[in-house]
């Protein structure tokens, strides 16, 4: 995953309000619960210290993304009383909380965020279509609606010599809607950079929707069964496919990348520990971070406010001015590979990676031990004695 997108959560001088909700709205009482989830979150901050306004900022954009069936979750950073941003989750977030930090802590938004690619969800009928624009980084959806001339929308049994006229009418303005579905999937492609486009619904709907596309956009279509704007429940299932068929492509991909750990760490081109991968970042080595969360959000390092590459175990290993301050191990790893441009790849719970901490480096190292010991437990390049 591309981490340029955290880059201005970075720039914004600490310390930062980072908050995480599950902001579901399938159920008819789930704004009454979203706001007791809100205030405590706030509250939270403030108990940390955060100043007022920025938790008003904060708590002013919190409440979800509209018209998102089933599950969903929301992660929001301010700073110096105004909002740096707000992400829509696919999921809820472990737990709900709240941080108030020198730096945003993005770990659960990247690990929401991983794997994924910007697409398009289609729920689609003879009226029209409902287009969902999902952003790669987890940005607000964007949400298109259209709904054409509802005349003769159904082939009418008449008889005698006003039958075809009827039919010709009918199909006329099936392909007047479906041109204007198209439309609008078409901008919403634009809007994220979709690489996929997942459609579902009528049959006879999807077939002129896919005619009326450009060449393009029909390549990134992705039909699906089921799927209709009628019924929500029909738009649940839709979600819950491209759900299931993102997720295998992502741990497919995670999979690979384990895989090839080992021989990469005997070559010297990666490494793993904690301490193995802080020192490569500081070096400017990093191509590509890998974390698993639970191990990230654990533990502690120390970083200063200047100097993003830079963290370590303890601040006498740190180099150059300002104040060392503490903060979670994902927030400060996160910083510190998105200051280089290295990529992120989020590791599966339960991995025999040491520390549940590695990176693929862009210039080689001093080789594991052969085997690729590194990737299973062996401290790599990590000097003895480093905190656990």
């Amino acid at each position: 995953m591309d981490l340029r997108f955290l880059e201005h959560l970075y720039a914004a001088p600490g310390p930062v309000a980072t908050a995480y909700l599950d902001t579901t709205l399938a159920e008819e009482d789930a704004p009454d619960h979203i706001r007791l989830r809100r205030r405590s979150v706030c509250e939270q901050l403030q108990a940390q210290g955060a100043d007022p306004a920025t938790v008003e900022a904060l708590d002013a954009a919190a409440g979800g993304a509209k018209g998102v069936p089933g599950p969903q979750g929301e992660a929001l950073f301010a700073a110096g009383g105004r909002l740096l941003g707000a992400y829509t989750l696919t999921a809820p977030p472990p737990q709900d909380r709240g941080a108030w930090l020198p730096v945003p802590d993005p770990l659960d938004l990247a690990a929401d965020t991983d794997g994924t690619v910007a697409y398009a969800l289609v729920a689609a009928d003879r009226l029209g279509a409902d287009v969902y624009a999902y952003p790669a980084t987890g940005a607000p959806v964007d949400e298109r609606h259209y709904t054409g001339a509802s005349l003769h929308i159904s082939k009418v049994p008449a008889g005698g010599w006003s039958q075809r006229r009827y039919q010709e009418n009918t199909e006329n303005i099936w392909r007047i809607n479906a041109g204007n579905s198209a439309h609008e999937i078409e901008q919403a492609v634009e809007s994220v950079g979709a690489a996929a486009v997942f459609i579902g619904g009528d049959e006879r709907a999807v077939g002129l929707i896919r005619r009326a596309l450009s060449t393009r956009t029909r390549g990134l279509l992705v039909e699906l069964e089921g799927g209709g704007r009628s019924d929500p429940d029909d738009l649940q299932r839709l979600r819950t496919r491209v759900d299931d068929a993102l997720n295998r492509t992502a741990g497919a991909l995670r999979a690979r990348v384990l895989e090839d750990l080992p021989e990469q760490a005997a070559r010297g081109t990666a490494v793993a520990g904690t301490d193995a991968v802080c020192r490569a970042l500081s070096r400017g080595q990093v191509g590509r971070l890998l974390l698993e969360r639970t191990a990230a959000a654990e533990r502690l390092l120390w970083a200063l406010p200047g100097h993003h590459a830079q963290v370590a175990w303890a601040p006498q290993d740190l180099a150059g001015e300002g104040e060392p301050f503490t903060a979670p191990a994902g927030a400060l790893l996160l910083r510190a590979a998105q200051a280089q441009d290295a990529a992120l790849t989020m590791l599966p719970e339960g991995t025999d990676v040491q520390d549940g901490t590695a990176a693929l480096l862009r210039f080689e190292t001093a080789p594991a031990p052969t085997g690729g010991a590194a990737a299973a437990g062996a401290p790599g390049d990590a000097e003895p004695g480093g905190p656990q």
